[in-house]
């Protein structure tokens, strides 16, 4: 089948036996496209609320504006990628060394902060009161919600990518895992716990960082939270639409109205979860990337001795 490289065809070779749409293939792109509306509309939420905070910018105001500028990216072709490409590197670095500097600034905290996280993860109290299910459970959703390791999105842009070598993408994808999760959401951990529990208690989301940079860096830290959770959230929202294309094009047809009809979708979510916060948007956002993970999940298996074969052939590469 031609098409868009991902998920959805690799899962489409390995078991559609001839037919024209395989059941798993498509229960992936499906999940896969209901996932990243969910997702649009967290975006839309988290950046509305920051700038409420910030700038005491009314959601509406923001929303109309947020959703003019991605409206004005993503139906252009081929800018979302050019916009990504400079994006990214620049606010993913500012944020760690300003972060990475309060972490320093506070270093002589650091022993009672990780004595917290152990004494709320493991305590008798969690595991008393069955805390610690939830605890893991939340965990797990937020953790593959954030990084999406194994859940088939990122390959969606990976297989695109121009390489020399498959295993490059792959251990790109590896490291990007790395820096997600162990730097980026350890670092807005670690800032949220070095403030005083009586600024944070009873806030979340977006109110308890701004709370907390504001804090550590005065006025200056809700600005600096609000303009960066812009850009996370901007790009994230054109990350998900770079991923959608593959989906789209297996479900539907790799043609322009197809790919317009999702994006602009995708915008209407955008502008609505820009206005108000909805539980339902997480669960719906958490059942699509917990489904897309259990139908990867089935091709990875098949596919391990192919992916071991391409790494020691590029080991062997490397050696010579």
């Amino acid at each position: 089948m031609a098409g868009r490289p991902g998920p959805a065809y690799y899962l489409h070779h390995l078991f559609a036996r001839g037919r024209r749409r395989s059941v798993l293939a498509s229960l992936f792109a499906l999940s896969g496209l209901v996932c990243w509306c969910g997702i649009s509309q967290v975006t839309g939420n988290s950046i509305t609320s920051a700038f409420r905070n910030a700038f005491h910018i009314p959601p509406l105001v923001t929303a109309l504006v947020f959703v003019a500028v991605a409206a004005g990216i993503v139906l252009r072709k081929n800018a979302t990628v050019r916009v990504l490409d400079v994006m990214v590197p620049v606010m993913a670095a500012c944020y760690f060394f300003l972060t990475l500097f309060i972490i320093l600034t506070n270093a002589a905290q650091l022993p009672q902060v990780f004595g917290r996280i152990f004494a709320e993860a493991f305590g008798l109290r969690p595991v008393v009161g069955g805390g610690i299910g939830a605890v893991i459970m939340n965990g797990t959703k937020r953790g593959l919600f954030s990084n999406e390791a194994g859940s088939g999105s990122a390959p969606c842009a990976a297989a695109a990518a121009d390489l020399g070598h498959p295993v490059q993408a792959g251990l790109l994808q590896a490291l990007g895992v790395f820096i997600d999760t162990i730097l980026i959401c350890s670092c807005s951990a670690m800032i949220m716990l070095l403030t005083p529990e009586e600024l944070t208690r009873g806030l979340e989301g977006m109110d308890l960082l701004q709370t907390a940079m504001g804090y550590h860096l005065g006025p200056f830290g809700a600005v600096f939270i609000a303009v960066i959770l812009c850009l996370f959230s901007f790009s994230t929202f054109l990350g998900i639409l770079f991923y959608a294309r593959s989906n789209v094009a297996y479900l539907f047809g790799d043609h322009w109205l197809a790919q317009t009809l999702y994006k602009l979708v995708a915008l209407a979510m955008l502008f609505v979860g820009g206005l108000a916060a909805y539980q339902f948007v997480w669960d719906l956002g958490d059942v699509g990337v917990g489904l897309m993970t259990l139908f990867n999940m089935v091709a990875l298996v098949p596919l391990a001795p192919k992916a071991l074969e391409a790494l020691r052939d590029y080991e062997e590469n490397e050696k010579k």
